[in-house]
Formats: structure tokens, sequence, C-alpha cells
């Protein structure tokens, strides 16, 4: 029995290609010399995407599939993904939530906390023996008693919010999809009402057209010239140039970045900023966690093929729908 073709978008850690390799028929689209021919080439046999959260799969991939039946995503967001596309045409949309909320949340912890204390900038300061010749780095500032604003409070947000409260600083929120949190946590009607009660404001919002460009000039002055922004969430949550131009002026205080628009080529003018931490879309990077979402990728894919319910759906396949043979 031959097995199904899937077509992948970008590449996987080298075990989780040979797990795909394994199963299924591979088509690497990220190895093509030419992509759009690749895609006319495959498409008639073209059953899957697997796909990455940051690349997708947009309109026009997926009508150019006839018998596209399900899109795995490598990551837990999927707002790269054309669902409404997906569902009009009955395909099924997976991705990996649960198993890298906790590691990503330690890393928005490590970014607040290298930040705050110039932990990147201490290292540099050692190797460069700037210690010995210029002397003591310029103090940090404390977390503990701060307030830390969490926008966005799903699996992340929440995971995030727990550890902030661990620190002992003062958990604020703002989600209007997730309601209410814990009674403990102040929350709040709207992102500048966040941004002007928090020292801290981590976005851990799902990326898409409805928070494109939430965090824009308004929040960033509110949140100020003392307060830190930390992204571990998208790029397109923040109105990237205005959130230079707020750096540049001092209009807000610092930012920990893992994500940018258009990475992973970065706006110069990050790099030459001091009140910046850049990082490089690593927040879930860990052998345990990729681990994890490759062996849910694969979960979910194995599961759609034989018929079984989907561990991880964002849209599931439509009831009564039959894959073809």
């Amino acid at each position: 029995m031959s097995k199904p073709d899937i077509l992948q978008i970008g590449p996987y850690p080298p075990q989780d290609e040979a797990a795909l390799a394994d199963r299924f028929t591979v088509h690497r689209l990220f190895e093509a010399a030419d992509p759009a021919g690749f895609v006319r080439d495959h498409a008639d046999r073209i059953r899957a995407i697997a796909t990455r959260g940051e690349l997708g799969a947009g309109r026009a991939l997926i009508d150019a599939l006839p018998r596209l039946e399900i899109i795995a995503v490598y990551g837990v967001g999927y707002d790269a993904v054309d669902l409404e596309e997906a569902a009009a045409r009955g395909i099924a949309v997976t991705n990996t939530p649960d198993v890298l909320t906790e590691d990503v949340a330690d890393f928005g912890i490590a970014m607040m906390l290298a930040a705050l204390r110039g932990i990147v900038a201490g290292d540099a300061w050692v190797r460069a023996g700037d210690w010995a010749t210029r002397g003591p780095r310029p103090l940090g500032a404390r977390v503990r008693g701060r307030t830390a604003g969490i926008l966005g409070l799903g699996r992340i947000g929440t995971a995030v919010a727990h550890r902030c409260a661990a620190f002992g600083m003062a958990v604020a929120y703002c989600d209007p999809v997730q309601g209410e949190g814990p009674a403990a946590w102040t929350g709040l009607p709207d992102p500048v009402a966040l941004a002007t009660r928090a020292d801290v404001l981590v976005l851990t919002l799902t990326g898409g057209a409805t928070t494109r460009g939430l965090v824009d000039a308004a929040v960033l002055r509110a949140l100020g010239p003392s307060g830190l922004l930390v992204n571990i969430a998208r790029a397109s949550i923040v109105d990237e140039a205005a959130l230079l131009d707020a750096l540049e002026t001092g209009a807000l205080g610092a930012a920990a970045l893992d994500v940018f628009e258009g990475e992973p080529a970065v706006n110069p003018r990050f790099q030459a900023l001091p009140n910046v931490l850049l990082q490089p879309h690593q927040a879930s990077g860990t052998v345990e966690t990729r681990a994890a979402m490759g062996r849910l990728v694969l979960d979910n894919l194995t599961a759609h093929f034989e018929g079984r319910p989907l561990p991880s759906p964002v849209i599931p396949l439509v009831s009564g729908k039959e894959p073809p043979s």
C-alpha cells in the first residue's frame, strides 16, 4: 500500500524529518528551485501539508492542491494558515499546543530577567575585560514588587502569570477572548489600561487579523520610559515602526523580543539599540519540547490517515467527509 503524499513547507529537526519520511511520501517544498512549479508538478498527489507556525499555508497554496485533506502545523500559532479557506474546503488543521507552553513561559521569564538585570550585557562586559578596566556594570532593576501585565491569558499567558506571581510580582491581564482570570489577578479592559498599570508588558496573544498592530504607539506610551515590553507571541501584534520609534526616543524604556517582522531578517535599527534584547525566535527551543512538537505533528497526520480522531485539531475534519482513497 502506497504511503500518503505530504507537502513539507519548511525544514524540521532531523529526527522529525526521518519519522515523516518513514510513514509518508514527503515532498520538500523548501528544497525546490521553482516552488510554484514544484507544487504544480505534485498537486494531484498531495493529501497533506506539514508546515511551521510562521510559514503557515495561504489560500493560493491551499487552492492549488485539489486533494488536500489536512494541514499539520509544527507550532502553536496557526495565524499564517488561511483557516477560512480550509474550513470552506473541509480541510482539517492541527497545531501543537500544550507541549510547548512551559518552555515558552520559562523563556519569557528568562527574557524579562535578562533585560531587567542586564545579564547579556554583563556577560559581554566580563568577556571584553571591562570589569577589570572599567569597574562594575550599571545597576539593574528588581523584579519583585513590579507589576506584570499579561496581554493574552491563554495557556502560555496563564503560565507566565503564575511564574511572575512566584517572583513576587503583581499580575494584571487583558484578554477579551479568555475572559476573567483568577481573583488574585487584576483584569483590565484594554491594552492601554493594561500598559498603564504594568511595569513589564508580556505579549502572549495569538496572531492574526484581530490582533495585528494591537500594541501601537498609544500602548507603548502608556507603558512608558521605565517600562519593558516582552514579546514571545507574534511580531504582527506590535506596530514595529512605532516600537522602534519609542525605543529610539526613550518613550519606551526597553524591549525583549523573540519575534520580528520579516524574520530572520531583522530591521537593523534594532541591532543599533542598547535597550533591546534580541532573540532568534527560540522560545520553544528545547530538545524536549521540539521532540514533543514533532511527535504531535506525526500523531495528527497518522491519526487522520488511519481514520482516528485528531489529537489536537484547530479545525477538525468536517463530519461525514470521507478522505479520498
